[in-house]
């Protein structure tokens, strides 16, 4: 049946036999609602893109060295770093200098910025190349009197250019940790800011709909205190003015227990389409197998049986943490996804060199990171990795869930 692998279940869990093409879904009269027709983010590959690093004269609002450095007013140095993981910034034409040592060809170690032109568009550039669909742009609390909105309303407009230059599509994915007023303030920021762009040729659209996503729904911890009613109000305030709701959740959500607050399966229940978090959960190849078995499997019935896209996470693993086995850990994650059948793939992250767990070009070895400064580089197990290795992983891993290669255990695409 080609790009999907359907299974379904009924309300009391008790197991249904689907026919091969549609599962029953006793939960809504035996209508099929699941999966959704192929369109930008069902049957794609996603990243998520950060877009959030600037630097002291890059022309950006903020003008400072923004998630580079921990003091943002300083050049990012040893003792003064936000980041896990180097920057391969050769493609780059502008660039940023910082307190490091040179990098181990003698090359000053330098940073880019996110607000320069030819870096954002650059980064889309290397979406296209590389088969990866969209991008979902990352938007925390755009407070308009904070250090940081002017540069995210900035970024907005910037990823716009850049995806419709290179033919790639984005949407906006609101991060709402911390977000003291979100339920009243994420309205106010689509309606005036945000909903503009929805009549981009490059805005996502599923079923039609522009697509939203909101990640932080439901998690249990104080940066994220609202209840089910108030999440509830907001993803059906988005559905209201047309658009296609997905949640970024935890990765408990359908138990509702651990990382998921109780009581909140209405809200889940809610969403056109579900991506749950797995970074810091999975850390290699067998863990992701048990995540199959026992998550994303059991995940993909209930959605498939309440009307709900699947669209879990893909992780190239923390460099720093040593997790990423040369590509194995991330190939084994596109393998078990295509076989358990998701609607879509996200990819966490594009750009997020603070966590460690970026696919963007990054140092290959010690001769393109600061040198005696403790990055650890592609090569870090001995196999050598090219700068864009995990770019064309992700390529093969997207035509692999398409259909377009077969499905293999083993991974295709070579290091260098």
């Amino acid at each position: 049946m080609g790009l999907f692998a359907l299974a379904s279940c009924s309300k009391g869990g008790s197991k249904q036999e689907p026919t091969p093409d549609k599962p029953d879904n006793p939960n809504n009269g035996g209508v099929d609602l699941t999966p959704s027709p192929v369109g930008d983010v069902v049957g794609k590959v996603v990243v998520g893109y950060q877009g959030w690093f600037a630097a002291i004269g890059d022309g950006s609002p903020i003008n400072r060295y923004w998630h580079w450095s921990h003091t943002w007013e300083q050049q990012p140095s040893p003792t003064n770093t936000a980041i896990k993981s180097w920057p391969d910034v050769r493609d780059y034409t502008s660039t940023f200098p910082t307190a490091y040592a040179n990098l181990g060809n003698g090359q000053p170690a330098n940073v880019f910025s996110s607000f320069t032109d030819q870096t954002v568009d650059m980064q889309f550039k290397w979406m296209k190349d590389y088969g990866i669909d969209g991008a979902a742009l990352q938007r925390f609390n755009p407070d308009p009197n904070g250090l940081e909105g002017p540069v995210r309303d900035a970024m907005a407009a910037k990823v716009k250019v850049a995806a419709e230059h290179n033919g790639v599509k984005f949407y906006i994915m609101y991060d709402v940790s911390g977000w003291t007023n979100m339920q009243s303030e994420i309205k106010t920021d689509w309606t005036n800011k945000m909903s503009k762009y929805i009549t981009s040729s490059a805005y996502a659209k599923q079923n039609g709909k522009p697509v939203v996503c909101i990640w932080g729904f439901g998690f249990n911890d104080s940066n994220h205190p609202w209840s089910a009613d108030v999440c509830l109000d907001v993803i059906n305030w988005f559905k209201d003015k047309g658009c296609y709701v997905i949640g970024g959740v935890p990765t408990n959500w359908r138990k509702q227990e651990s990382d998921s607050r109780p009581n909140f399966i209405k809200a889940y229940k809610a969403l056109d389409m579900i991506s749950p978090w797995m970074v810091g959960r999975i850390g290699n190849a067998n863990q992701s197998d048990g995540f199959f078995v026992n998550i994303n499997k059991p995940d993909q019935a209930y959605c498939n049986a309440n009307g709900i896209d699947y669209q879990p996470c893909v992780l190239p693993g923390d460099l720093q943490e040593r997790q990423r086995a040369h590509g194995d850990f991330m190939w084994r994650q596109f393998y078990n996804m295509k076989r358990v059948g998701a609607q879509g793939l996200y990819i966490s992250m594009f750009d997020e060199y603070n966590e460690g767990n970026q696919i963007a070009k990054t140092a290959e070895s010690q001769e393109f990171a600061p040198a005696g400064q403790g990055f650890i580089t592609l090569d870090e197990d001995g196999t050598k990795c090219s700068s864009d290795y995990y770019l064309r992983l992700t390529g093969d891993g997207g035509k692999m869930f398409k259909g377009q290669i077969p499905l293999t255990a083993t991974r295709p695409t070579p290091p260098m």
